[in-house]
């Protein structure tokens, strides 16, 4: 930008371009939800999600969970956060295997549309599966293990909702669909617009530098503390508009942005997951400590890895 113009021109400039790549990286994350999103509808229609639930009942078990627990799992993985919480109510569950189910599903959710995006970030879609998938159990086993036992034991509670016809389940579906595109639309464009003025207007610098010491704690870059603030406060497809606008215009490289998913595909939406879950009584150290530490863990050893084979590493790979 010229920095020779004046404030007022140089503001209505940043903010026209950034409002397009907006729109753009919009378009591009709604050819990848709204399938998604309807076949998730339409799996959860048909009863095939309580069907994959069931088979994963076993699992839970080792997990010192129930095993109607599965449906809380396969709906995080699936489809999001909320509708985990939303089985998690339909159920009664201690205190302690909601924190269990807690910690899981704040790892691993909403994969087939969030992959997608890291894919299209330069990560590999396999590789950040079987990440957050592994981490999910792992933690989720050694939750197990470490927190007390209560008394609270309960039984699964379903509650039986009339099941809507076809097209009643096609419109539900087609106005929440439309509600949260409008959503994407605002907070995409919105983050677009304030991170481009932060970098016209130099904030990012400063913004670097204030967040730099926590940002090499994470194995990350001076550059991500502005994404990192993002995709914690507003959630990583948002964050992974800019992700994918600095890799495009060659302001951040491919193995950074790379780095940068593996501390994300664990630790993201701290604000608005933890506040979920706060709501419903889990513990605010189990839901933000354990996914940091676990980032962390992993983005060194991917630092790790590198150096190691760098001659012959390739991003994106497994």
């Amino acid at each position: 930008m010229d920095e020779t113009q004046t404030a007022p021109a140089r503001l209505l400039s940043t903010t026209l371009t950034a409002l397009l790549a907006g729109l753009k990286t919009t378009l591009y994350l709604a050819r990848i939800m709204i399938p998604v999103s309807l076949a998730a509808a339409l799996l959860n229609w048909t009863g095939l999600l309580m069907l994959l639930a069931g088979l994963l009942a076993p699992v839970m078990k080792v997990l010192g969970l129930p095993g109607e627990a599965a449906l809380v799992l396969v709906s995080s993985v699936l489809l999001n956060v909320y509708s985990a919480i939303a089985v998690i109510e339909t159920l009664s569950l201690s205190t302690r295997e909601i924190t269990i189910l807690a910690i899981m599903t704040v790892v691993a959710h909403n994969l087939p549309i969030e992959t997608a995006v890291m894919k299209k970030a330069g990560s590999s879609a396999m590789k950040m599966i079987v990440l957050r998938l592994g981490w999910a159990l792992a933690l989720g086993f050694a939750f197990n293990l470490v927190l007390p036992m209560d008394d609270a034991t309960g039984t699964a509670l379903v509650v039986e909702l009339a099941k809507p016809g076809f097209l009643g389940m096609i419109g539900s579906w087609g106005l929440s669909t439309l509600g949260l595109m409008a959503k994407i639309l605002l907070l995409v464009c919105g983050i677009m617009i304030a991170q481009r003025l932060m970098e016209e207007f130099k904030v990012t610098y400063f913004l670097s530098r204030l967040l730099s010491p926590l940002m090499r704690v994470f194995g990350l870059g001076d550059e991500t503390s502005f994404l990192w603030i993002v995709v914690n406060v507003a959630g990583y497809a948002y964050g992974a508009a800019v992700i994918m606008d600095r890799v495009k215009t060659g302001k951040m490289k491919l193995r950074d942005a790379d780095l940068f998913n593996h501390h994300a595909s664990l630790s993201h939406s701290l604000f608005e997951d933890t506040a979920l879950y706060l709501a419903i009584g889990v513990p605010l150290f189990w839901l933000i400590v354990p996914r940091l530490v676990a980032a962390t863990v992993v983005v060194w050893i991917e630092r790790i890895r590198w150096h190691r084979f760098r001659r012959s590493f390739k991003v994106g790979t497994i």
